[in-house]
């Protein structure tokens, strides 16, 4: 049973390597995706594994030997050895795509997402009970919404009166029309997902480079906009490429929005080792994305995924705020 939960955006600062662990088609090393909608996400396991990991090297400083049962990781996140003793307080649901970064003919890119991916967006949001005043507005095939003009220009050699707003994505061309509820949209999702003074310049982007595509083209970008980088083995020896040393690593690109739960419950402990101070549901949120007497990770860096000694995985996550279930 959770009584705290907490919407929690992860920006994609790098290209990010969440592996699947197994080869299709030409990729040796996909990403994970959903089964039933095949857009990227982050499996929870991962993130909450890479959480302990982050909060393994900064908390111990503070508090002492991480690894002992009454440690604050060992309360929050579970015990790192005889996990049957209690479980952890925290938990953490699998990341959903919100928007995805695709090239544009005009200004760089676009902030690409679909109504599948807003809708389950407002889910999550409801669910954790936060103020939300917008719905999902819908979007015809080959048809596309912008938040803004920035992204359009007008169809090369046609005739004044039957000009029309056109956004280029990759090599697809899609009629569009300013819509002031995606602006809406785009506005909260900023403020929600890209509060740091740091990250203003994108917040702003995102504000105004919002598109919505109908879900069947938004569909394509999920499943082929991915980052992928061709890998050599070299032998050491020769130095030169092994034979056959050759392989392909899909990532997820930068600047790509994803959204998860974190839940917590009442602290749990082990038959007659109950702490003499106990957190709160609330507290477990708190001392993790906003820090109580500890650096919290919220507005901060966090490394997921493979591939971190060449840059990969580095994710800005950012905790709206707490509500009660």
């Amino acid at each position: 049973m959770f009584e705290a939960t907490q919407v929690v955006f992860y920006y994609a600062i790098s290209p990010v390597h969440m592996g699947a662990g197994s080869a299709i088609g030409a990729i040796d090393s996909p990403i994970q995706r959903e089964v039933h909608t095949q857009h990227p996400m982050f499996a929870g396991s991962g993130l909450k594994g890479a959480l302990r990991h982050h909060f393994n090297r900064a908390w111990p400083r503070i508090e002492g030997d991480s690894s002992k049962p009454n440690s604050l990781i060992s309360r929050i996140f579970g015990p790192d050895t005889s996990a049957s003793d209690f479980a952890g307080a925290l938990s953490l649901s699998d990341a959903q795509l919100v928007a995805l970064p695709v090239r544009s003919l005009k200004g760089g890119f676009a902030y690409v997402t679909s109504p599948l991916a807003l809708a389950r967006l407002l889910r999550l949001v409801q669910q954790a009970g936060l103020p939300c005043d917008w719905s999902v507005p819908a979007v015809a095939e080959n048809k596309a919404l912008a938040a803004s003009h920035a992204l359009l220009g007008q169809r090369p050699g046609a005739a004044a009166a039957a000009l029309a707003d056109q956004l280029v994505l990759e090599a697809f061309e899609f009629t569009t029309t300013v819509d002031s509820q995606l602006q809406s949209i785009a506005k909260w999702i900023a403020d929600n997902a890209l509060q740091a003074s740091a990250n203003a310049f994108f917040a702003n982007k995102l504000k105004t480079d919002l598109v919505l595509l109908n879900d069947t083209d938004f569909a394509h970008f999920a499943r082929h906009a991915m980052v992928v980088e061709p890998h050599v083995c070299i032998d050491d020896n020769s130095g030169t490429a092994k034979d056959g040393g050759l392989f392909y690593v899909e990532n997820l690109p930068p600047e790509t929005l994803m959204v998860g739960l974190a839940q917590a419950s009442i602290e749990r402990f082990k038959k007659g080792h109950k702490p003499e101070t106990m957190l709160t549901a609330d507290q477990v949120l708190t001392t993790v994305f906003a820090g109580e007497g500890v650096p919290g990770i919220g507005g901060k860096l966090l490394q997921i995924g493979g591939d971190a000694t060449t840059g990969r995985g580095l994710v800005l996550v950012q905790a709206a705020p707490v509500s009660r279930v």
